[in-house]
């Protein structure tokens, strides 16, 4: 997290819901260093400082696996383990559970929205070509639109009658 940033240099997998498979990017773009919104840094941070009481406390028996989000003992989560945190903490927060590959696709829709310019939208999903994220991971939904529908309203002069 050093300058407010996380790198990306590996992926974890699960084979058969089982066993961690950790291995390389599928390609060099998705080795990556990632600055971090203000809010996420603060809550890593918050974390972080956790996780250095928590070496104290087991000395040796800490192991030290290099991640960011890692057991009391300091081994890494696996997919499963933080698949069910995600899927527990949106119950508590009354969110609308969603699986977390598709948190992905939102967070990409929302930024596309918001004016990311599509290079960089590679870029952050570790893509070296624009296309694919774009067309896998930007998937604007019926509210995204609405501006469309206005913009629609300005060709004869103003909203439709009975929209008044």
């Amino acid at each position: 997290m050093e300058n407010a940033t996380i790198v990306i240099a590996n992926t974890r997998t699960m084979m058969g819901n089982r066993c961690v498979v950790e291995k390389d990017t599928k390609s060099l773009a998705g080795e990556r260093d990632l600055p971090l919104p203000a809010l996420v840094l603060g809550a890593l941070k918050a974390f972080r400082a956790l996780q250095a009481e928590e070496r104290l406390a087991l000395g040796e028996a800490y192991t030290v696996s290099g991640y960011v989000l890692a057991h009391e003992a300091g081994d890494a989560f696996t997919i499963k383990q933080l698949r069910r945190r995600a899927y527990r903490l949106m119950e508590l927060l009354g969110l609308r559970r969603v699986r977390l590959y598709d948190a992905r696709s939102s967070c990409f829709t929302f930024l596309a929205n918001n004016g990311v310019p599509d290079h960089i939208l590679a870029r952050w999903a570790g893509h070296t070509n624009v296309k694919t994220t774009k067309r896998w991971y930007v998937k604007p939904d019926v509210e995204d639109l609405r501006g469309a529908a206005t913009t629609w309203d300005g060709l004869h002069g103003g909203a439709a009658e009975g929209q008044q």
